[in-house]
């Protein structure tokens, strides 16, 4: 049961927007997180090089010159870890070009210009997050039921409050069941406060009240979990828009990131929905769910050529902090190395 911010139980009938305490933080919660990045980057995509690997593998042994039977080989073998049609051709394009021009000696070579290739891709879209000068910056999570947006949320609490941010969850996911209360579960293991409404209310009513809140605790961090939406639920893609609006209003500029959780398990589709939330909510980056239970890691690739945005975020695993920033040469390394 949740307690207001005076110390009563939260009225679940009640429409009233309400803080659910944190509790403090376990010693164990506060260790450090071992592993450098490149060690969890590379445990993260095990399954994605090892789909990869297995294809390239006999493509890099074989090749002695570099031929368009050779090149179709490395298509397939990109194909096969859901890179994309698409983007597969783009960097075949660029291969084979390099190759009529300078000639390339062999299969280690050509494995070498392809890491060079997926690594310009990933670092051309690649900005710098625009924080805002005064607190608190507002992160809005967008994407389909799903994709792990709400847990998402929290591990995405926990990294801030590590790295030395004061942190807010706002729980403006009040369509689905359960949503609030597995929100305040993630709040509570990320030892930060939450902002709370009953399941059905106004979500804009309960952004607006975390929204006041931080400003009044100089909060520097707010995180605001959203329902799960379609692009072909018009009357959710509205209440987001509505969102927005509510977050402009009280704070101008806000929200200042707005990411898109995808799973990557999903490959393609996850594509597809990348496209139409760009579109429909001004996405500004990307939060890659799963990625360790997936061999189609390649959409990271697929999403920075297509669309231009950066992947911000990996998960990892199941863990509070199993997720870690997204670093462009340590996945290149991971995937290829």
């Amino acid at each position: 049961m949740a307690f207001s911010i005076f110390g009563k139980r939260d009225n679940p009938s009640s429409g009233t927007p309400t803080q659910v305490q944190a509790t403090p933080p376990s010693p164990a919660g506060e260790a450090a997180v071992t592993g450098g990045l490149l060690a969890r980057m590379k445990k993260a995509v095990a399954r994605t090089r090892e789909s990869l690997s297995s294809s390239l593998a006999s493509v890099i042994a074989l090749t002695r010159e570099v031929d368009e039977a050779s090149l179709d080989d490395l298509e397939l073998a990109l194909l096969s870890c859901d890179i994309g049609s698409t983007t597969t051709n783009q960097i075949l394009q660029v291969l084979r070009e390099r190759a009529l021009q300078h000639g390339i000696a062999d299969g280690a070579s050509l494995k070498l210009l392809l890491k060079q290739e997926i690594l310009r891709i990933l670092r051309s879209v690649e900005t710098p997050v625009a924080h805002p000068a005064a607190s608190p910056e507002v992160i809005m999570m967008v994407g389909v039921n799903g994709t792990g947006k709400t847990t998402t949320s929290g591990k995405l609490a926990a990294l801030f409050r590590r790295e030395g941010h004061t942190v807010l969850l706002c729980a403006a996911d009040t369509f689905r069941a359960a949503a609030i209360e597995q929100l305040e579960v993630w709040a509570q293991r990320s030892s930060v406060d939450l902002i709370r409404t009953r399941q059905g209310g106004d979500p804009s009513a309960a952004l607006f009240d975390a929204l006041a809140a931080a400003k009044a605790r100089s909060t520097g961090m707010l995180i605001v979990d959203t329902a799960g939406r379609l692009h072909t639920k018009s009357d959710l893609m509205k209440e987001l828009d509505k969102m927005r609006r509510t977050a402009e209003r009280l704070l101008p500029g806000a929200p200042h990131q707005t990411l898109l959780v995808i799973d990557a398990t999903t490959g393609q589709n996850g594509l597809q929905q990348a496209r139409l939330f760009t579109e429909a909510a001004h996405v500004t980056g990307i939060v890659l769910t799963k990625l360790d239970g997936s061999a189609k890691g390649g959409i990271v690739v697929a999403i920075a050529q297509e669309l231009g945005l950066p992947v911000r975020y990996a998960g990892i695993g199941e863990k509070l902090e199993d997720i870690i920033p997204f670093d462009a040469e340590a996945f290149v390394d991971a995937l290829l190395n």
